[in-house]
């Protein structure tokens, strides 16, 4: 039999979960080590534009003009502050899943609440309505009485 098909035969043979589970854990494994090479190359390229909008902004225009502009350059450096922050807890939770193989939901959370207060920080009144404010409001609070319920129900294990 050629190696192939007795791959196919040994893997999709019945009674045999034991080998198709073990074939899915290590693609998973694998896919979760190619996204965390992604966020890596994400995060330095966040990290480069923050870098380039901060030196652009500090020394080719007026030091003064960065802080008293109608529409405030450091609300957008927080932005870009909060992205860096943002693609490091997402690589946090990748790791995290390749360290222990399992989903740890009250990073997912935290990091969720982070990008949503990310919105709010850098959410302008002018463009958007009301409305607006209140879905992210609704977000952070459902987040955070989300986060708070895992938070008790993991003490308590």
């Amino acid at each position: 039999m050629l190696p192939f098909k007795k791959f196919l035969y040994k893997f999709f043979r019945t009674g045999k979960d034991k080998n198709f589970l073990l074939v899915v854990e290590h693609i998973e494994i694998l896919i979760a080590k190619f996204l965390s090479i992604l966020m890596l190359l994400v995060t330095l390229f966040a990290i480069f534009e923050l870098c380039v909008f901060l030196f652009k902004s500090l020394f080719f225009h007026s030091f003064i003009t960065f802080f008293e502009t109608p529409q405030s350059k450091l609300f957008e450096a927080f932005g870009l502050f909060l992205n860096v922050l943002i693609a490091l807890e997402i690589l946090e939770n990748i790791t995290v899943y390749l360290r222990d193989h399992d989903v740890p939901y009250e990073l997912v959370l935290a990091t969720s609440l982070i990008a949503v207060s990310r919105k709010i920080i850098i959410f302008d009144l002018e463009k958007k309505d009301a409305m607006d404010l209140i879905a992210l409001g609704v977000a952070v609070l459902s987040l955070s009485v989300s986060y708070f319920i895992l938070s008790i129900k993991n003490k308590h294990k």
